[in-house]
């Protein structure tokens, strides 16, 4: 035996290595290996998206999980850093209000969580239920 890891890589920065794939088992994947505190924050946007967005749409591309609706596209998406979660909405600009964080993108914008932070769940919900009526990013 040789006792090698299944467990996935850790990318630099922290962020799963996970094989692409649609629907909610390659999502959970990701989720479970997040490192440390950060597993839980996955756990808790998963839920949340899945609370505000009955019947949403999953899949890991770019060992990212995004999350959209069938034939409209993809809203929102979270990445793992070393300090910080990062929640990307696609169409942000168009949110209100606007997330925090800019991008490079035009219309992308992020929200990150630290472990200490206290986030408020209520606004992230907001902004959850209002990406998830806009178009969404065909990627």
């Amino acid at each position: 035996m040789t006792g090698k890891s299944t467990a996935p890589k850790l990318l630099s920065g922290g962020n799963p290595q996970i094989a692409k794939g649609y629907g909610d088992e390659p999502v959970q994947a990701y989720i479970a290996a997040m490192p440390g505190w950060k597993s839980e924050i996955g756990r808790r946007i998963d839920e949340l998206v899945g609370r505000v967005v009955p019947g949403v749409a999953k899949a890991v591309k770019w060992n990212t999980p995004l999350y959209g609706l069938e034939g409209q596209g993809w809203f929102l998406a979270i990445h793992c850093f070393n300090r910080f979660v990062k929640v990307t909405f696609f169409r942000g600009t168009s949110l209100d209000p606007v997330p925090p964080e800019s991008s490079r993108t035009p219309e992308a914008r992020y929200f990150h969580i630290h472990e200490s932070d206290e986030w408020n769940e209520a606004q992230l919900e907001a902004w959850i239920r209002q990406a998830s009526l806009l178009p969404g990013e065909k990627l």
